[in-house]
């Protein structure tokens, strides 16, 4: 990198964090405008790339922050999604905001319950009881099929216009702008959350629990404080998927998802909220073009992205690109 370019990363290295979070906001809005037009017959895709982005930022909450390791955050997601369809299809409840409000409760619940089971573990049994968790929220869609249509998913939700003014439309450009606003939203708001005293405390609970319940505090009443929040997250991305797609399937509570989720994370870089960003980003975008392209071996290039990514990036794409631009920008005159 040549002296102008480190010379231009210095302000933004230098910059306050208030600072950072308005060129991050800044940067998800020029991408977001620059998806538009780039690519306005896949609208759809890029709104399933939010919701999927919200829910591997609420994986980040409880996993990047706090190191709980977990293979059942899609329950949380899938949670939300069917409450707000649930909500539209059985009470009338169509009004999106109203919706996605629902599916934030939602998770939030869904948050709660799993984190009380989960967090009794440690370690492997985490793991396992975070698998059981999602099979069986899974299993309870499936059998309560006169709300959720079990196999057959949830359809015929169909909501309103948002403020009266804005319907969703085939092309998918107000389901798209929705999902922008919300996401824009969120990522200030876990922003604030995690430069928080809460936030540091979730820090120190990663790094070392031991001393911060010496210290006097409840490690696991703010573990699952976390949950709730990441439940909440989840379940506003939930409810965008449902609004945007209007139908909600069991593929929402899929082990799959949850695995998926975990791999974009690990794959942009955790405990800095863009690496989710990132990770989301590259694994949809990638998967969607490789599969097209080459319908038979596409998991196998995406498994190859993912070992490379392991082996030469450890910190994850965004954790790597930040390390680097730090050390050459010490390294500068």
């Amino acid at each position: 990198m040549s002296a102008p370019d480190i010379a231009a990363l210095q302000p933004i290295q230098a910059a306050r964090p208030w600072q950072r979070d308005l060129i991050g906001v800044a940067v998800i809005l020029a991408a977001a405008i620059a998806g538009y037009f780039l690519f306005p017959d896949n609208l759809a895709l890029l709104t399933r790339i939010i919701a999927i982005m919200l829910l591997v930022l609420s994986l980040d909450l409880v996993t990047g922050y706090c190191g709980v390791a977990t293979l059942g955050h899609a329950a949380l997601f899938g949670a939300g999604a069917y409450a707000a369809g649930i909500a539209a299809v059985t009470f009338g409840i169509t009004e999106p905001l109203s919706m996605v409000a629902i599916g934030a409760i939602a998770g939030a619940v869904a948050g709660l319950v799993s984190g009380v089971v989960i967090l009794r573990g440690h370690g492997l049994a985490q793991l396992v009881l975070s698998i059981a968790v999602i099979h069986l929220f899974h299993e309870a869609a499936n059998k309560a099929s006169t709300y959720t249509g079990g196999s057959d998913g949830l359809s015929g939700i169909a909501p309103d216009p948002v403020f009266g003014l804005f319907e969703f439309d085939l092309w998918g450009r107000t389901a798209y702008g929705f999902g922008i606003v919300l996401l824009v939203l969120v990522f200030v708001l876990l922003r604030i959350l995690v430069r928080s005293p809460f936030g540091m405390l979730c820090r120190g609970i990663r790094q070392d629990p031991v001393r911060i319940s010496a210290m006097g505090a409840s490690v696991k009443a703010s573990l699952i404080k976390m949950y709730v929040i990441s439940g909440a997250v989840a379940g506003i991305g939930g409810a965008l998927n449902a609004v945007s797609t209007q139908v909600v399937g069991l593929d929402s509570l899929s082990f799959t998802n949850s695995a998926e989720a975990l791999v974009m994370l690990v794959l942009g870089g955790a405990g800095s909220l863009y690496g989710a960003f990132v990770g989301t980003i590259v694994f949809m975008w990638f998967e969607h073009v490789v599969s097209a392209a080459n319908p038979f071996h596409w998991l196998t290039i995406v498994g190859a992205l993912l070992i490379a990514v392991v082996l030469f990036a450890p910190k994850g794409l965004y954790g790597t690109a930040v390390t680097l631009s730090q050390r050459l920008t010490r390294s500068g005159p």
